[in-house]
This record gives structure tokens, sequence and C-alpha cells, in this order.
């Protein structure tokens, strides 16, 4: 190999938020937060500050926020609270193993509100009808990167309630697609730009599935009365699944729920907002009753999905992060193929340059090569939830080198584990112009002792004043369970 000039284009990379270097509110809400801790009792917040009783909407479980229970502590039937997803909130409550609340403020993680998401297990967005802004999306992303389940209930498109530009299909895409955190297709499917005035979707068939086949009965069918459906994108996320499809649809088009995916957390997807309705609310409003929808099982779908996303079909749990595991692979834009994305490193690491090949893919990490005195680094920050109790690391790693010593380290890639401050908290090895091999070669280690941190993966290449090495990095993954 060529030894490579300092002068040549190479690849600008970004800091991303998780690097060791990053600023502002999107750090902030990540290095600071402490992951919710697992309950007994499972925690859901409803969100109601993105407009979600705009126009007709009433998409709340009780007019007491942020606690229902200021409005009746002991609900028997769903007019005890006043929403149209009371009948949602109230058979809830009514097990006794939740506790639900309303935030009306913009959304944190690793805050001190009372509704910060650190203190919860789920969040559920029902047609949100507002933007979010950079610093909630980087809060509700990594909420459930870290272990949280998140409900996203559209509507169809066009359907922009307070008039301000933006419907919940365009709303919830931007959470996926436009995000400090991964926003490389994190979850596995878009939301298509439709309006499906009627439908029946019906339920694959999976007697295993537990939102299908859950606690709170079996689901059959659901309900669109003008809403959308969703692509899937299995190749960006394998753990997309289509549940019900819209009538002459199956596999990657016409979902109208689905679940998935993200780091240690879970995601549900339902295509519109008239199945959640139960036709109460408060006066004014048009409602429409889909939650008794006699042709379709809404409510075993509401709920059997709640209860998926707080952690209920695992025997690991789920939940908001610690004290819980869900098998997972936790790195984010682990084959580089969407450049900086994710990862923080110097200038030019990062790259799709035909110097060096990459192991799968265009894109890989090539840390130094140069020839002269260099340093480069790459690294990534991320939570391994307490309760994992396998946390594997590995990459593929290739080794060129100018250097004719058989015995001698003159240029060294060493690979760390740091904490949120920047301390080296142990060294996993250290690599030299001495490992120097034809292909790549896997490298795995344990960070199960790290269990329960948020700590930086680090690696480091140090080049000497003459004759070049080469450290390339692809495919890297931190498994979990």
């Amino acid at each position: 190999m060529l030894t490579r000039s300092r002068t040549r284009h190479r690849l600008a990379t970004a800091l991303a938020v998780f690097g060791l270097l990053g600023t502002g509110a999107a750090l902030q809400a990540t290095a600071g937060a402490t992951p919710a801790h697992a309950a007994t009792t499972h925690r859901v917040l409803f969100d109601d500050g993105h407009a979600e009783e705009a126009g007709n909407a009433d998409w709340i479980i009780s007019t007491s926020k942020p606690d229902p229970l200021g409005q009746d502590s002991t609900p028997s039937a769903e007019t005890d609270w006043t929403g149209a997803l009371s009948s949602w909130g109230v058979a809830l409550q009514k097990t006794g193993g939740y506790s639900l609340k309303t935030a009306t403020s913009a959304l944190t993680y690793g805050g001190s509100s009372s509704t910060d998401l650190s203190n919860f297990d789920t969040l559920v967005l029902p047609e949100p009808n507002t933007l979010f802004t950079s610093a909630e999306k980087t809060a509700i992303m990594t909420f459930v990167k870290n272990g949280g389940g998140l409900f996203m209930i559209s509507d169809h498109t066009g359907a922009d309630r307070n008039n301000d530009g933006y419907d919940a299909v365009e709303i919830l895409n931007d959470l996926m697609t436009n995000n400090s955190v991964d926003s490389t297709d994190p979850f596995g499917f878009s939301i298509d730009s439709l309006s499906i005035s009627s439908d029946y979707p019906s339920a694959i068939s999976d007697s295993t599935d537990p939102v299908l086949h859950g606690s709170f009965g079996n689901v059959s069918k659901s309900l669109i009365a003008s809403g959308t459906t969703a692509t899937l994108k299995p190749a960006d996320n394998s753990a997309v699944k289509g549940l019900l499809y819209r009538t002459g649809y199956s596999g990657n088009t016409g979902a109208f729920f689905l679940t998935s995916t993200f780091g240690s957390g879970r995601v549900a997807f339902w295509g519109d907002s008239s199945p959640i309705d139960d036709g109460t609310g408060q006066s004014g409003n048009t409602l429409y009753d889909g939650w008794n929808d006699s042709g379709a099982t809404n409510a075993a779908l509401a709920l059997n999905a709640t209860a998926w996303l707080a952690g209920a079909g695992s025997s690991t749990g789920g939940g908001g992060g610690t004290g819980t595991c869900t098998a997972a692979q936790l790195l984010g834009n682990n084959g580089f193929e969407s450049g900086s994305t994710t990862w923080s490193a110097s200038s030019g690491v990062i790259t799709n340059s035909t110097g060096e090949s990459a192991r799968s893919g265009s894109y890989y990490a090539w840390l130094d090569g140069y020839g002269s005195a260099t340093t480069d680094t790459l690294s990534q920050s991320v939570t391994i939830p307490s309760g994992c109790t396998t946390a594997a690391l590995s990459f593929y790693l290739h080794v060129d080198t100018a250097e004719t010593s058989t015995s001698t380290a003159y240029d060294t890639l060493k690979v760390q584990v740091l904490n949120s401050s920047g301390t080296v908290l142990g060294t996993l090895a250290t690599y030299s112009n001495l490992n120097a091999a034809s292909g790549y070669t896997q490298r795995s280690f344990s960070l199960a002792s790290y269990a329960g941190q948020t700590v930086t993966l680090k690696f480091t290449g140090t080049e000497g004043s003459t004759l070049q090495t080469s450290f390339v990095i692809d495919d890297t993954a931190l498994n979990v369970s």
C-alpha cells in the first residue's frame, strides 16, 4: 500500500453527539442522563406537549395533568377520566401494574422534571402535531437506545390539526431521519404519505407474538378511518416486523401496525389515531369510537403493545435502561456506511477511499498510514444496561505496514474504554506494526463489567515519524443480552 498524503481529499468528519467532545443540549441529554430503573409498576408517559388536543383531537388520558389520579384516584369506568384516550388509561390503571403520567412541556432525558423520560419505561406519542425540537429528538432517541419503549401513533397525510404546516406523518418521519443520535433509518421503516379512507387491516399469523397474543387478549384486526401505513426496510434494521397489514398488502409494504427495536429499546408504530379514540372527551370535540369498534380488536392491540414496550413478552424485561436487558446490538452506524454519523473521529478517518478496502460495504475507518508523526482517533459513547450479563464488543481489524522490524512496535493502535469525563477505565488491547497481516481479523472483548454505565469506546492510532502503518477497522458491534 502506498503511504497516503495529508493533502489528498479526505472525508470531513463532524463531531457526533456521542463523541468525547460534543457540546450543548444534545450531549447533556446523553452523558448526564441516568437511565430509568426497572420497577414492578410499569411507568408510561403520554405526550400532550405537541398539539395533541388541536382541532378535534383529544389525545389525552385525563384532563388532570400530569397525574390523572387527580381527576379520579380509583377509576372503574373510562368516563371517570376525561379524554379520548381515557379508555386506554383506565384499562391500564385498573390492572394495578401501571403508573401513568402526562407530559405537557418539552420532552427531556436526564433532567430534573417529574416527567423527564429517565423516570419512565415507555413514551406514547399519540399523533403529535408540532415538530420536536433538536433537543427533544436527542432525548427521545437516547431514551429508546438506552432501553425505553416508544409508541408512535400517526394519522393520514394532511392531518395538520393546528395548521402549522406539519402533520404527524412528517413529524414522526423527521424524528427518525433528522436527529443527532442515529438518522440512518434506525427503526427500519418509514411512514407513507397516504390518506387511506377505510379498511380493517388483518393480523399476521404468529401465535407466539406477544403484541398479537398478549395478556390483554388476541388481536385479529384493526381499523383505518383515514390513516396511513408504513414501508418496512429490514436491510436497515432486521428487527422490524409488520404485525397488521392493509388489505391486499404484505411483506415490506402496507404495514399498518409494526414493531422494531433500537439499541436496548423497543418501538411500535400504528398508522391511525382512530383505533385509540374511545369516542368520549372534552366538550366540543367530534370523536369516533374506534376503541370499541365491533369489527376490530383495537383495545387488545393497544394494551398488549403497551405491555410489550414496557417489557412484557421477554424473560429479561424491558424499560428505560438499567436493571433490564433486551438482546440488541448497541453501536450506531456500526459498519460506517453512513459516514461520520454517530461516531466522533479525526478528519478523514471514516472514508470510502480506494487506498484501503472495506470488509463489507464501501466505508471503513482508516487510522494513520501517513509515514509521519500522526495521531488519529475514533470513538462512540454507549450505555450498557445493567441487566445485561453479556456485552460482547467485536470489530474487524486489518493492519498493513512499511515497517520491517519483527520485534519493535513503532506504531500502535490502542482500544480503550473511557468514562464520560474522558478518564480511561481500561485498555482492551494494543496493536502495532507487528500485527500486520493480509485481510481482516475479528477481535472480540467482553464489556460485561461495564454494565449499567455510559462509556466511550475509543480507538487511538499513533504513528511514528517514518514508515507508515495503517490500522483499518470495519464491521463493529456491541451485542448485549
